[in-house]
C-alpha cells in the first residue's frame, strides 16, 4: 500500500505514536517514508509538531505538513478562529500523491477522529481518503467505550467505499483491566476487521533507539511487524 491513512477513534488514542511505529516498522523493512499530517492544531509556529515527533520516534522519515493553527480545536474550527486559510481534502490527497512518487510509503495523519472537518464545506480525512483511494488504519483504546467508536468509524469507512484493513490499539495498559481484556475479542468483531497490533503504554515516552527496535513488536505482518493477535488475546484472556 503505497499510501495509508492512519485516523483515531478520537482524540489521545495513540495516533501519533501508531504512526511513529508503522512508520519505525517499514524503515527497519527496507522501506522509504513519508509521514503527511494534514493540519496541525494547538502548536505555534516554533513548535514542534505531530510530524516532528514521528521523525524523532521512528528515524530515517522524511516528514510533510500543510497546515498549523495554533488553538487546540478541529482544524476547521482553529482555521476560522485565527483566520487563516483553511485545509480541504484535495490538497491533503495531492501532497500524499506527490509523496507517493518519491516513496515505498505515505503515512497520512489526520487530527482526532475521521469526520473531524477540515473545511467550511465539510470536508475531512474521509474525503481526502476516498479521494486516494487509500486504506485507513484505525487507532483505537483499549478500555470501556472503545467498542461503539469503532464501530462507528468502520461503518463510516465502509459505508464510502473505503478499506480499513484492521485496528491497532494505541495504548495497551500495563495491567490492563477486564474491559479491556474482552475488548480484544470483541474489538474484531464490532469492526469486522483484524486487530494489527497494540502498542504498550508509554512507548512514545521510550528513548527513539528503544522505540525503533520494539516497533516491529507491537504490529501485525500487514505492517511489517511480527505481532501475532491470537497469542496476545490468549495472554491477556479474561
Amino acid at each position: 500500500m503505497p499510501v495509508l491513512v492512519i485516523t483515531g477513534t478520537g482524540t489521545e488514542v495513540g495516533k501519533t505514536v501508531t504512526t511513529a511505529a508503522v512508520a519505525a516498522a517499514a524503515v527497519a523493512a527496507g522501506r522509504s517514508v513519508a509521514v503527511l499530517k494534514a493540519a496541525q492544531t494547538g502548536v505555534r509556529p516554533d513548535e514542534r509538531g505531530d510530524a516532528d515527533e514521528v521523525a524523532r520516534l521512528a528515524g530515517d522519515v522524511a516528514t510533510a505538513e500543510l497546515a498549523r493553527y495554533p488553538e487546540p480545536l478541529a482544524p476547521g474550527t482553529a482555521a476560522r478562529r485565527a483566520g487563516m486559510a483553511p485545509v480541504h481534502p484535495h490538497e491533503v490527497a495531492e501532497a500524499a500523491a506527490k509523496l507517493a512518487a518519491d516513496h515505498d510509503l505515505v503515512l497520512v495523519e489526520g487530527a482526532g477522529g475521521l469526520l473531524v472537518r477540515f473545511d467550511a464545506a465539510g470536508g475531512t480525512l474521509a474525503d481526502a481518503a476516498r479521494l486516494l483511494k487509500a486504506p485507513v488504519l484505525v487507532v483505537a483504546s483499549a478500555g470501556l467505550g472503545t467498542l461503539n467508536t469503532t464501530e462507528l468509524t468502520a461503518r463510516e469507512l465502509r459505508s464510502r467505499g473505503i478499506e480499513l484493513p484492521g485496528v491497532v490499539i494505541g495504548s495497551w495498559p500495563e495491567s490492563p483491566d477486564l474491559a479491556c481484556r474482552c475488548n480484544l475479542a470483541d474489538l474484531p468483531e464490532v469492526a469486522g476487521v483484524p486487530l494489527l497490533g497494540a502498542l504498550p503504554a508509554g512507548a512514545g515516552a521510550l528513548p527513539p533507539a528503544e522505540f525503533r527496535a520494539g516497533a516491529p513488536g507491537w504490529l501485525a505482518p500487514r505492517l511489517e511487524g511480527t505481532w501475532d493477535a491470537e497469542a496476545f488475546r490468549v495472554r491477556n484472556a479474561p
